[in-house]
């Protein structure tokens, strides 16, 4: 029994010691700075929820009227949510990079299959196409599926609702930059994607290879940073609502001369 006591105050004792040692080292140490000055970080005020927008958002649908869209006038709207109908619509402005909420329901009546069945998409800088599409037991192909950009790489899951279920998705977007002074296309950086699909990331800063195009392959064309976001009639009846923007730019910090 003696023995046991001596071998627990040895290990307390030696406990003790070393946290004498790391508290002393600690005391040694000295803070490592960047030297950056970095500016204050702005205050935002998040939604109750997560769905609900932030503080500095700007709102582009709030259930009642498609004003800030070109052919808004062609979707009907009723009890808080516009349904596809006649047209695409395009926001009467134009964003960069940023930070994109969109709610979407597919149509609760199945109806077609594949490409057919509650297709529509959500066109970032009015070409780089997050498609959206009724993907609850539907089998298409892969980079044509919900939560692909279109024709280029499918979702890494599959996190689709049943039909007639209200989706989100959360959208990060990083506009692609070119070369202005050059007479062809020179990509400079390429457009990044990121997508949270009903909370589950399927897309990670993903690097775009150009237009989301149907018929050929995909390749950047020269367009000013600032485009307008479209939404596509793609002749299925899908709901969408609650719809907000938040225009994204990272902090720049100086060192001092």
């Amino acid at each position: 029994m003696a023995n046991k006591r001596l071998v627990i105050l040895a290990a307390v004792g030696g406990a003790v010691a070393a946290f004498g040692v790391m508290t002393a080292c600690a005391a040694l140490q000295r803070e490592y700075k960047s030297g950056i000055v970095w500016p204050e970080p702005a205050v935002v005020t998040p939604g109750k929820t997560d769905s609900e927008p932030p503080s500095d958002a700007t709102v582009l649908f709030d259930g009642k009227d498609l004003s800030k869209w070109a052919n808004g006038d062609k979707w009907e709207i009723k009890d808080g949510y516009a349904v596809v109908q006649k047209s695409d619509i395009v926001t009467k402005d134009s964003f960069g990079d940023y930070q994109l909420h969109v709610e979407f329901a597919t149509p609760e009546k199945v109806s077609g299959s594949g490409q057919g069945r509650g297709n529509s998409g959500v066109f970032l800088a009015n070409r780089y196409e997050v498609q959206v599409l009724d993907s609850f037991d539907n089998k298409t192909y892969f980079d044509g599926q919900c939560g692909s950009l279109y024709k280029q790489t499918p979702p890494m899951v599959n996190a689709s609702k049943k039909p007639g279920e209200w989706q989100s998705y959360d959208i990060l977007f990083t506009a692609p930059r070119f070369d202005e002074a050059a007479k062809e296309v020179k990509v400079l950086t390429p457009g990044y994607v990121t997508v949270i699909h009903n909370g589950v990331a399927v897309q990670n800063h993903f690097a775009l290879h150009g237009n989301t195009n149907y018929d050929r392959p995909a390749a950047y064309e020269k367009h000013p940073l600032k485009q307008p976001i479209r939404l596509q009639n793609h002749s299925n009846p899908v709901k969408y609502r609650n719809i907000w923007i938040r225009e994204i730019k990272a902090l720049e910090g100086k060192k001092p001369q």
